[in-house]
C-alpha cells in the first residue's frame, strides 16, 4: 500500500467505513496517522472513533466541531503535519460530494510535492445510494468531486449496501454499476468490500457465475465501526 491514502466518493457511499478498516488493520504492524477532512456531516465521522483509534497507536487529526457539532468547522494547522510525519501509512477520509471534496483541495499545493507513485486515490461507490444509482450521476458526481479535491482517481471500490438490510444482490448490482464507471473512465477495480456473510456470499455466486474479476478487484470483508451512529441517524435522526 502506498504511503498517502485519499478516500473519496459521494455522501453514504461508506469511505469512513474502508477509511477506518484499513487503518486498524495496516495499525497491527505499521504506524498510521489518520486524517478525517469530513466538514459535510458532524453527527457521522470517523473522529467519533477516537478512542478507538488511539487505543490502536493511531494519530488521529480532525476538524473542530463542539461536542453537539456546528455548521462550520475549522482545518487545524495540525494537519499540515501529515505532509511531513514518519507514518507508514496517511489516510485521508474525505467528506461526501464535491462539498467535501473541497477540504482535500485546499491541501493540493502540499501534494502536488509529493511523488504521485506514493499517493492512492480510491473513489467509494455505494449504488443504493441517491445520486449514486445511475451511472451518469456517478460520472457526474466524479467530475465534481475530483475538481473540487484537484487530484484525480486511481481506482473505484464497490461497497454497495443497505446497512443491516444488504443482501448479495447489493454487492452484485455494485459490480454492474462500477464495470460501467469502469468503462467509461478506463478506471480499474480496487475492492468489493462488505460485511459477512454477505461478503462471502457474494465472492461464491462471482465464482460460480465467472463475474469478470478485473471488475471485482479484492474481495475485502470489512467491520461496521460506525453501525450505531448511522442506525441512529436513519431512525431517529441523531
Amino acid at each position: 500500500m502506498k504511503k498517502y491514502l485519499i478516500i473519496i466518493g459521494n455522501f453514504g457511499s461508506g469511505k469512513t467505513e474502508l477509511a477506518l478498516n484499513i487503518a486498524f488493520e495496516a495499525a497491527e504492524t505499521k504506524k498510521v496517522t489518520f486524517v478525517d477532512l469530513d466538514i459535510v456531516n458532524p453527527y457521522f465521522r470517523s473522529t467519533e472513533r477516537k478512542a478507538e483509534l488511539e487505543a490502536a497507536g493511531i494519530r488521529l487529526l480532525s476538524p473542530s466541531f463542539t461536542n453537539l457539532g456546528v455548521e462550520v468547522p475549522s482545518l487545524p494547522a495540525e494537519i499540515f503535519s501529515a505532509f511531513s510525519d514518519n507514518s507508514d501509512l496517511v489516510i485521508f477520509d474525505v467528506g461526501g460530494d464535491d462539498t467535501g471534496a473541497i477540504a482535500l483541495g485546499q491541501y493540493h499545493r502540499f501534494f502536488s510535492k509529493i511523488d504521485r507513485s506514493a499517493i492512492e486515490v480510491l473513489y467509494v461507490v455505494n449504488a443504493r445510494r441517491p445520486f449514486s444509482a445511475e451511472l451518469e450521476s456517478n460520472l457526474d458526481m466524479i467530475e465534481k468531486v475530483t475538481g473540487a479535491g484537484r487530484i484525480e482517481i486511481d481506482a473505484l471500490v464497490n461497497n454497495t449496501n443497505l446497512s443491516q438490510e444488504t443482501s448479495v444482490q447489493e454487492p452484485l448490482d455494485g459490480y454492474k454499476m462500477l464495470r460501467s464507471i469502469s468503462e467509461r473512465l478506463n478506471l480499474p477495480v480496487r475492492f468489493t468490500v462488505g460485511v459477512e456473510p454477505v461478503i462471502s456470499e457474494f465472492a461464491q455466486y462471482a465464482k460460480e457465475h465467472e463475474l469478470d474479476e478485473n471488475f471485482i478487484g479484492t474481495i475485502r470483508p470489512i467491520k461496521r465501526y460506525m453501525h450505531r451512529d448511522w442506525d441512529s441517524y436513519t431512525k431517529s435522526g441523531l
